[in-house]
């Protein structure tokens, strides 16, 4: 259930938001400013939401272990708190497809060492390279080596791998499989360069669809896993002995015995599949394959394991089942490294009735299964399934025999058991982590649990987003998952949107004046294609879809909830009364328009498309062109009506060949307005007033003063500030964006992959008025959390180690090599050339003894980046840990 996730990244691409070169400056374009309040960031929890197509543990330090995604980065396990960390989020908005992960590889040798293959698409879609990202601290920092070729973390085969691998002897050498062609590739410096293995013979040639001519499932998937037999090398000598799996059904398999100085096809090896893994058994001498007759992830009709005996050259069909009783290929393939001999794999692709896993306890000679037919359709299972922590896990199914719900699984292509734990297991699927702790009770006859492991990991395409001023304070239209009602960030949602569930919801909206109204659009292969609510979001009824509709589009709701227009695809505006039991053609406005609704005026209803901007001042029954110019030409554009301000119309977007930026209407969209120094904008939304002011809070993902980031504007446009960091962009942004009319300060951010990201201030910045300095002993914990070329990220943790509670503090130090301070959340700063103060908050100023505050900052660097060697409490000196 990950096609439609595709969809919405392409539909972002064929706008054309970051092909060409950069438009000429405007003749004001002030720069963007500090932010004046510091930001917090965090996901609205859904926990999952996406394709994880890849685990990785390493080999030589227990609990240490990563996941990666096709379109949402790559995460680090937390074992203290169960939870996953984002490693990626510093990815910017010019180098958005590096948000997609290829492959993932964790050092066997320094543990610290992590490497990720990252690029999104290998077709056009996707502008840029790929490039192998290299972190010698856990990925907390990250350094970039550009590849001349691009990476697909999100194209067909992307669950195959590992695709990177480190060489587990001399770990200066890594190995990377490249698709289109481009062949095997080698760096012999800890990822800082890359060059070619001439040498290496099959390129690969499987493609999952010839005649595709978007290029998306025409591409040649190439080079798709490395594995080293470690036992033929010693440390600090290459590896000999080096596998490599190729897209090719004839000739999968390859192997050097000279340290990848000459390569051969392993002889006698089985065709007419691929081989998706090959997962190693060095104790046993056993390399498993796992094939299947297509790339995956969704694909796969047919498929075997087989056991390859490295010392003799034997190959044994080891498959649980005979390939006339398969309709599926296998893969997740893993190794019990506490207890050799003991193998398990998937069924990625069994659909239907459910996904399918494979265990043997000697080394393939025989199989069990998770689950088994008693007597068909009644099913027994080995485990038991708790979703209470993400109970969206059973969409809201009732399915009949032999289905079940939660499913075990679907895309099952990752499957890891712990090196360190044989009782510990997770596996991926396109919707989740899923794992165990008590694996081992399957060979015991007993049931094994099986829960998300998957906090901290968000993963869902965010198409449209909506703060209602009562309510529930976010609803999300969201790919493949349909979206959400959030009644408390912090928890996960009991259910998605059903009644009808869609696929992917494109478009929501509510009664700006009735928030208990709200309506959504969305896609599904069978059914209607627009849903209502009269209790906020909290229930659903399907509408009726017009003739033609083919997907969801963009709908609207008048101001009372009186009436609805909707632009489907596959057919024309559309407008209705009610709620959508007939629905009646929309005159003078083009198919394809997007919509939005006046917040006052429940008659008045604007939509653009092509350039043009139309009203309908009748319900949307007609529509005429409004005498508007200069906006953009293209397609790429949201807009949205301010809330109590009838005709005030705010219009972002644009594409960097023509008219690109944010323009304003005072009179219904009869003209609008350029804003000066907006060089480009792709979202806009409302939130909460400051204090003192009169007009309501603008945000945007846009590029102002010649920075991209989140923007927010107090004033009506005339001055922005930038309320994110460099090591908070999260790749594209530009799908929405909208301020909470309740909270002032809050913005939800949609993000592409990394599913909604919330910002609250966190202050005023400066000195908050607190008391006198603070008596006692103090002690400092400085630590930088992520650096990157020219910036870095730190926090400083400051511990009242004295008897007496302070009322107030105000800490100091100096910078050694010219750092400076750019942003800085929970407290306020000043800095003058190299010395920095920071002072508390009004909320944090009271610190109890034995208790502790901690803030944080991004700044930026060049040379070197020496840490604060002393720290100052008012006039008092503070331990440094």
């Amino acid at each position: 259930m990950r096609r439609t996730r595709l969809l919405t990244a392409v539909l972002a691409l064929a706008a054309g938001l970051l092909a060409g070169a950069p438009p000429a400056p405007a003749a004001e374009q002030p720069k963007a400013s500090v932010a004046a309040y510091t930001y917090t960031w965090k996901n609205a929890r859904i926990d999952g939401g996406g394709f994880v197509p890849g685990i990785v543990f390493n080999r030589t330090e227990k609990n240490l272990a990563y996941a990666r995604t096709d379109i949402g980065g790559a995460y680090r396990w937390q074992e203290a708190t169960k939870t996953w960390t984002p490693l990626l989020d510093h990815v910017g908005w010019d180098d958005w497809g590096h948000t997609g992960v290829v492959s993932l590889a964790s050092d066997p040798v320094d543990p610290d060492r992590v490497y990720a293959a990252v690029g999104t698409y290998t077709n056009d879609w996707d502008p840029g390279n790929g490039a192998v990202l290299r972190s010698s601290d856990r990925g907390a920092s990250w350094r970039r080596a550009d590849l001349p070729f691009k990476l697909g973390g999100n194209m067909p085969g992307r669950g195959m791998g590992e695709r990177l691998a480190v060489d587990p002897n001399r770990n200066s050498v890594l190995y990377l499989g490249a698709p289109s062609g481009k062949g095997l590739w080698r760096s012999t410096d800890s990822g800082a360069t890359w060059s070619q293995v001439a040498n290496f013979p099959n390129p690969g040639n499987y493609v999952q669809d010839p005649g595709d001519t978007s290029g998306y499932a025409s591409d040649n998937q190439g080079i798709v896993w490395v594995t080293f037999d470690e036992s033929t090398g010693t440390s600090g000598t290459a590896t000999k002995t080096v596998y490599v799996g190729v897209a090719d059904q004839d000739n999968a398999v390859y192997r050097s015995t000279d340290a990848g100085a000459t390569w051969q096809r392993l002889a006698g090896q089985p065709t007419g599949h691929l081989a998706h893994k090959g997962v190693l058994d060095a104790e046993n001498g056993h390399l498993y394959l796992a094939y299947s007759d297509k790339g995956g992830p969704y694909d796969g009709g047919k498929g075997r394991l087989w056991r390859y005996t490295t010392a003799t050259g034997t190959w044994t069909d080891i498959s649980p089942v005979a390939e006339a009783d398969t309709s599926y290929g296998f893969s997740g393939l893993t190794v019990d490294r506490q207890r050799p001999g003991t193998v398990m794999a998937t069924a990625y692709s069994s659909w239907w009735p459910d996904t399918q896993i494979f265990r043997s306890t000697d080394s393939g000679a025989t199989w069990t299964k998770a689950w088994d037919y008693t007597s068909y359709p009644t099913r027994e299972n080995r485990y038991t399934m708790d979703v209470s922590s993400s109970p969206w896990l059973t969409w809201g199914a009732n399915p009949s025999p032999p289905e079940q719900t939660p499913k075990l699984g679907w895309m099952t292509e990752s499957l890891e058991i712990d090196p360190f734990d044989s009782d510990r297991m997770m596996y991926g699927t396109g919707a989740t982590i899923y794992g165990t702790e008590n694996l081992t009770d399957w060979d015991k006859g007993s049931r094994f649990t099986i829960t998300p492991m998957v906090r901290g990991l968000e993963e869902t395409a965010v198409n449209d987003l909506v703060s209602p001023p009562s309510g529930a304070p976010l609803l999300s239209a969201l790919g493949d998952i349909g979206g959400f009602r959030h009644t408390d960030l912090t928890k996960v949602p009991a259910m998605m949107y059903t009644q009808p569930n869609f696929t992917t919801t494109t478009s929501l909206d509510f009664a700006e004046a009735n928030p208990d109204t709200v309506v959504r659009a969305g896609n599904l292969d069978s059914g209607p294609h627009i849903a209502f609510s009269t209790d906020n979001g909290a229930n659903w009824f399907a509408g009726s879809d017009p003739s033609g509709v083919s997907g969801g589009g963009t709908v609207a709701a008048a101001a009372d909830g009186s009436r609805f227009v909707w632009s489907p695809q596959g057919t024309g505006v559309h407008h209705t009364t009610g709620f959508g039991t007939s629905w009646s053609a929309s005159s003078g406005i083009p198919a394809g328009a997007v919509v939005e609704s006046d917040r006052v005026d429940p008659k008045t209803f604007y939509g653009f498309k092509s350039g043009k901007f139309y009203v309908s001042t009748d319900g949307g029954a007609t529509f005429e062109e409004s005498a508007a110019s200069g906006l953009p030409a293209g397609d790429s554009v949201r807009f949205k009506a301010l809330p109590g301000g009838k005709g005030d119309i705010w219009l972002a977007g644009g594409a960097p060949d023509g008219a690109y930026g944010l323009w304003h209407s005072t009179d219904g969209g009869a003209s609008f307005a350029r804003l000066a120094g907006v060089e480009q904008a792709d979202t806009i939304g409302f939130g909460k007033a400051a204090a003192g002011a009169s007009y309501q809070t603008l945000y945007t993902s846009a590029k102002i003063g010649g920075v991209r980031g989140i923007f927010r504007s107090t004033d009506k446009g005339a001055t922005w500030t930038r309320i994110n960091d460099d090591a908070h962009q999260w790749g594209w942004t530009g799908a929405a964006i909208t301020g909470d009319p309740r909270v002032y300060g809050r913005v939800y951010v949609a993000t592409n992959g990394r599913g909604v990201v919330y910002g609250d201030t966190s202050g005023t910045g400066g000195d908050d008025g607190g008391g006198p300095a603070p008596a006692g002993a103090c002690t400092v914990t400085y630590q930088v959390t992520n650096q990157w070329p020219g910036g870095f990220q730190a926090e400083v943790q400051l511990a009242n180690t004295g008897t007496s509670a302070w009322d107030g503090w105000s800490l100091g130090w100096t910078f050694a090599d010219g750092q400076q301070v750019s942003q800085l959340w929970n407290a306020g700063f000043t800095q003058s050339g190299p010395a920095v103060t920071v002072r508390n908050t009004g909320w944090n100023g009271k610190v109890a003894a034995g208790s502790s505050v901690v803030f944080g900052f991004t700044g930026s660097w060049s040379g070197t980046n020496t840490e604060p060697a002393a720290f100052r409490l008012g006039d008092r000196g503070c331990t440094v840990k």
